[in-house]
């Protein structure tokens, strides 16, 4: 007979949900699937599902960071273009419009930085 103050071992380590989580954002989890529709051995629809669970730090580090530069994500909204580029793009146009259909001038060349 076991004593009662002795407990049986058990083969398992538990852990808590927020242990889970913590390890499922620290090193990521990628689940992938592919749903086909056939009918008589035709396909008809594919579609392949590629998630990835991972925390900001680890998409950035796997090189996964679209939301830095779009900007319904970010605060930072795109700076206007400078005054003398929107003056330069209306006269382009301008002689665009005043060289008629089919007489398109090249573009200037551009200036390179040394």
């Amino acid at each position: 007979m076991i004593a009662p103050d002795r407990c049986m071992p058990h083969a398992v380590a538990s852990a808590t949900l927020a242990d889970v989580l913590e390890r499922v954002l620290d090193k990521g989890v990628v689940i992938v699937g592919d749903v086909k529709v056939k009918l008589v051995d035709i396909e008809l629809l594919t579609i392949q599902i590629r998630l990835i669970i991972a925390s900001v730090d680890k998409a950035k580090e796997l090189g996964m960071d679209w939301w830095v530069l779009n900007p319904q994500f970010t605060s930072k909204a795109a700076a206007p273009p400078p005054e003398d580029e929107v003056a330069e793009l209306k006269r382009r146009v301008q002689k665009l419009e005043a060289a008629g259909p089919g007489k398109r001038t090249p573009p200037p060349s551009r200036k390179q930085d040394a």
